[in-house]
């Protein structure tokens, strides 16, 4: 592997500020510490995103998805996220509990700008809270409480640099080792992959809410 010379390593803000350009007035002026009615219309139309978080075992970044509108807008300083069903391991809840920091990325298909919010969340298990996400009646656990900090729509340079939504550039299934051989070589065997790999659409279904 070719190793980074240590003397190239940006190791100070002033030294990073010398390297690029003050940012526009449109980079600035972009953020709110609220979500407007133009930044609700996008969360509102957003049917996934990333949650990051940080917590006393590291950081954490994990994929949201349910039908467009899925988060709540509340009001202008707060948004709701149910926490849907998952692998059990809660590695955000886990962090938010011990750090409340989060950092949401919000994509829209065909879009190009996305959607940052950073703030602060609580997690919730109210049942009268929960209940208000239901679906296929099956309500959420917990839900995060997160006051918005910040808001911003983040340019389309990186997502018009990956073609994300150029179907065209989609990976057939099938091309990527399965998630039955990483476990198999993971586990050395202990579980059968191809088991695994069979039984895992049926069991996505199942088991969505």
């Amino acid at each position: 592997m070719l190793e980074p010379d240590p003397q190239f390593d940006v190791r100070d803000e002033a030294q990073l500020q010398t390297m690029f350009p003050a940012p526009l007035r449109a980079s600035v002026a972009k953020e709110l510490d609220h979500v407007d009615a133009n930044y609700a219309a996008w969360i509102q139309a957003a049917p996934f995103l990333v949650l990051c978080t940080a917590g006393s075992g590291g950081l954490d970044a994990s994929p949201r998805g349910d039908p467009a509108g899925f988060v709540e807008v509340a009001d202008d300083k707060t948004l709701l996220l149910p926490e849907r069903r998952g692998n059990h391991r809660l590695d955000s809840v886990r962090n938010l509990l011990v750090d409340p920091r989060v950092a949401l990325l919000f994509l829209i298909p065909g879009q190009g700008e996305t959607l940052r919010v950073n703030g602060r969340a609580r997690v919730s298990a109210d049942p009268a809270l929960c209940a208000r996400f239901e679906l296929r009646g099956q309500p959420p656990k917990l839900v995060l409480v997160i006051h918005v900090e910040a808001a911003f729509f983040q340019c389309s340079r990186a997502i018009l640099r990956s073609e994300l939504w150029n179907p065209e550039r989609h990976v057939a299934r099938g091309t990527l080792p399965t998630p039955g051989k990483i476990l198999a070589e993971a586990t050395a065997g202990e579980i059968d992959g191809a088991a695994y790999d069979r039984d895992l659409p049926g069991r996505v279904r199942s088991t969505l809410y």
